[in-house]
This record gives structure tokens, C-alpha cells and sequence, in this order.
């Protein structure tokens, strides 16, 4: 059981978290994390933080990398060993902030673990040019049993994901949280505020996706009245049902036998860039990397 102490150095830490602004879910998993944490330190007799040091924390980082799950009885995946090593990371940064820590304070960090590479290809498997164009026709085929208002409205939702996530190569939260505010039809920009790693970038869109975005606000998103302002009208959950719709409208087995999500649709589109002589500098502006090493993945991809 965590003591008095370390509950409220988890409360403190969480108000300092909810400013970074990070959403309820991740907010959550951050304090089972933080919590589990803190119960190690305990059962090490590390009972004060003051008493903390780059020494218990590497052993914690050791620790986990040798624990199995409860729910799976496996080991942890790379994605929650990551999501580990950043929320340490993030509270050694509060204690530096709040200067809570007496000893010497834990150093950021920035411990990563990188996916195998060869396995993390093998998941990507992006659509070409001709699928993506094939789902973008069977549009029109899906819904046949809905009347004409929901049956515009999947549809409508569905060639704005194309445009955005394909056309501008936005990840899914980024499409999925944009306003009408967030585009400049005059220059054909898309704002992204707060996208990956809390960071703003201005996205082009060419004349198909600002012709196609310009139609769904001012022409199916604008006649209505909604409790939020996203440009999306359904849940996350609806859209991936969409875009399975879809892919087994095109009666394709080459295309169904592919995952079809969000973020394929943008691998698609920095593949097909790549594939056309686009530099690898511009793609990775292009899809917001802050570095090259994110962006020459698909450099690999296209020599698979």
C-alpha cells in the first residue's frame, strides 16, 4: 500500500501532468504507472523521495523489462515499456520543476526502446496508388440499406478521412480533433494544434483535398448541429467500422486481405511520395518527424 508521502507527491504530480495536456485516458494510465512505481520503491525501502537516485531507477527499468503482465502472463510490449520509460522520465522532470527532490535529481532519461525492425516493416503494409483509388470508388457502395441522411453522412465521413489522412498524411488523432477553425481554405493549410509530442505544424493540402474538405464543411458539416465542434460527426469507434465498410465493398481479396486503419492511409502516402522522387527531407516536414530516422522507414519499405 502506498504511503502518505508518495500519495501526495502522485496527486501534485498528476495537477503538473493535467498542464502538459494530455488527455483523460493517457492521464490514467500515467498514474496506474507512476503508482506501480512508487509501490517498487516502497518494497526496495525507498520510503521518502528525497531518497531517490538514477541507481533505483535504472533498477526499476530493469525490473520491468523482466515482469510479466497479470492480465496476459506475458512480458510487457515495447509500446508499455515505453510509455514506462516516458512517464518516469516525465516525473523526474516534475521533481526538478517543483524541486521536491533533495538528493541529487534523477537525470531525464529519454530511455526508448525501438521496435525489431524487420518485425515492424513486416506490420506495415501500405495500399498503392490503385487501391487507395479502388476504396475511395466503393465509397458510394456502402450503406445501400440506410436511408439517403445516413447513408450521406457515412459516406461524406469516409472521403474525409482519405483527404486527411491520406491527401494530408494527418495520424488519426490529428484528423479526428480537427475544427473548421483549423483550415485556411484561402491557403490551402490545415493546422495541427498540439499533434505528436505537443507540437503545432501547418499541413497543405493540394485542390482535390481542399475541394473535398471545403464540400463536407460548407456543404454536409455546417447544416449541422452537433454538441462538439470536430469536423467528424461519429465516434472513432464508428469510422473504423467505416472504413471496414469499405474495404469489403470493393470485393477486392488482394484489398481485404490488408489492414485498413488510419494510420496505413498515411504510410500509404509517404510511400507513394517516396516512390515518385519526393526527398526524404521533404517527406519527413511533409509528415511532421522531427527526425529522419522516423522517416526513413519507408525507405525500407519501398525496397521490400
Amino acid at each position: 500500500m502506498m504511503n502518505i508521502h508518495y500519495k501526495t507527491i502522485l496527486e501534485q504530480y498528476l495537477l503538473w501532468f493535467d498542464t502538459l495536456g494530455y488527455n483523460t485516458k493517457t492521464r490514467n494510465r500515467y498514474k496506474s504507472i507512476i503508482a506501480q512505481f512508487f509501490n517498487y520503491l516502497q518494497t526496495s525501502n525507498i520510503n521518502h523521495i528525497s531518497m531517490l537516485n538514477h541507481q533505483h531507477i535504472n533498477a526499476y527499468f530493469d525490473d520491468v523489462q523482466r515482469c510479466k503482465s497479470q492480465k496476459t502472463q506475458t512480458t510487457y510490449s515495447i509500446t508499455h515499456l515505453n510509455d514506462i520509460f516516458l512517464c518516469v522520465d516525465k516525473l523526474c522532470q516534475f521533481l526538478t520543476d517543483m524541486e521536491m527532490n533533495t538528493a541529487p535529481t534523477p537525470p531525464n532519461f529519454r530511455i526508448k526502446f525501438d521496435y525489431h525492425q524487420q518485425e515492424n516493416l513486416e506490420n506495415i503494409i501500405p495500399f498503392s496508388i490503385q487501391e487507395i483509388k479502388q476504396l475511395q470508388q466503393a465509397i458510394p457502395l456502402t450503406y445501400q440499406d440506410y436511408n439517403f441522411s445516413l447513408r450521406e453522412q457515412r459516406h461524406k465521413q469516409l472521403e474525409l478521412i482519405f483527404a486527411l489522412c491520406y491527401g494530408c498524411a494527418l495520424r488519426r488523432m490529428e484528423a479526428y480533433n480537427l475544427t473548421a477553425k483549423d483550415v485556411d481554405f484561402d491557403r490551402k493549410t490545415i493546422f495541427i494544434r498540439q499533434g505528436k509530442n505537443y507540437k503545432d505544424r501547418i499541413v497543405p493540402m493540394n485542390d482535390n483535398v481542399c475541394s473535398t474538405v471545403k464540400d463536407y464543411i460548407y456543404n454536409f458539416r455546417n447544416t449541422l448541429k452537433l454538441p462538439h465542434n470536430r469536423l467528424f460527426v461519429h465516434s472513432l469507434s464508428e469510422l473504423h467500422k467505416s472504413l471496414k465498410k469499405v474495404q469489403k465493398a470493393t470485393q477486392d481479396e488482394q484489398i481485404q486481405s490488408k489492414r485498413l486503419y488510419f494510420h496505413i492511409l498515411r504510410h500509404s502516402i509517404a510511400t507513394h511520395l517516396l516512390q515518385n522522387g519526393m526527398d526524404i527531407e521533404s517527406i519527413a516536414r511533409f509528415l511532421g518527424h522531427s527526425s529522419l530516422v522516423s522517416t526513413q522507414i519507408y525507405t525500407h519499405i519501398v525496397n521490400r
